[in-house]
């Protein structure tokens, strides 16, 4: 599978949002992740479906939108309303997540599944036939600009295991990616690199997303 770059807008500059997405646009980025933060299942809060909304209007690229949130059952149809083209929820809070995965592939919407990096990977092994791509967190969610935690590469390769010769199904990873380890994470499994502060503080974001990429 190619190497998709998803910088996250979390790291964006706010007051230039719509700029700052052309941007990333134009550096070659595949898709924009959007941290959804509720101040309860993690220590932040960020945006909402307006947020989402907006973005939408301006922009063509998957909105890859990763609901850290404790009820995120009650804003899966809000967001694939808004113009979410995909949505993870986490295996932490809906240990059985198949009706919700369900719910995410009924709307037309990329089924996302994600664990943070203390839960064990083996948790996944029974819930992969509804999920188009796994999320493995390289940081504990919250904020962004953390270091990437080392121990991420062998749950990777783990994961890569567990899958087998299935390729239906993306394995991204979110936290600490810089063009310092891109190619170590990808030698270990993933294919979808989320990267905030590496994209969007890169002071040449295309040259910053084709060393990711590898190119």
């Amino acid at each position: 599978m190619a190497v998709l770059i998803a910088p996250s807008i979390l790291a964006c500059d706010f007051s230039r949002l719509g700029e700052e997405i052309a941007r990333a646009e134009a550096a070659g980025a595949d898709m924009l992740h959007c941290d959804i933060m509720d101040g309860h299942f993690v220590p932040n809060l960020t945006m909402g479906p307006p947020v989402i909304a907006s973005i939408r209007k301006i922009t063509k690229l998957h909105l890859d939108c990763h609901l850290m949130l404790d009820n995120a059952a009650d804003f899966i149809e809000p967001f694939a309303k808004a113009g979410a083209d995909g949505i993870g929820i986490h295996l932490e809070v809906y240990p059985e997540p198949e009706p919700l995965l369900e719910k995410i592939g009924s709307l037309g919407k990329t089924r996302g599944l994600v664990i943070n990096p203390d839960m064990p990977v083996k948790r996944l092994a029974g819930h992969l036939e509804m999920v188009d791509r796994l999320l493995l967190m390289s940081v504990f969610p919250g904020f962004g600009g953390q270091a990437f935690i080392e121990e991420t590469y062998d749950r990777l390769r783990a994961v890569r295991e567990m899958l087998g010769s299935r390729t239906d199904i993306e394995i991204q990873v979110d936290g600490g990616i810089t063009p310092a380890n891109a190619a170590k994470v990808i030698a270990a499994g993933a294919n979808n690199l989320v990267a905030g502060t590496a994209s969007f503080g890169a002071p040449d974001m295309a040259a910053a997303i084709r060393a990711m990429r590898g190119e």
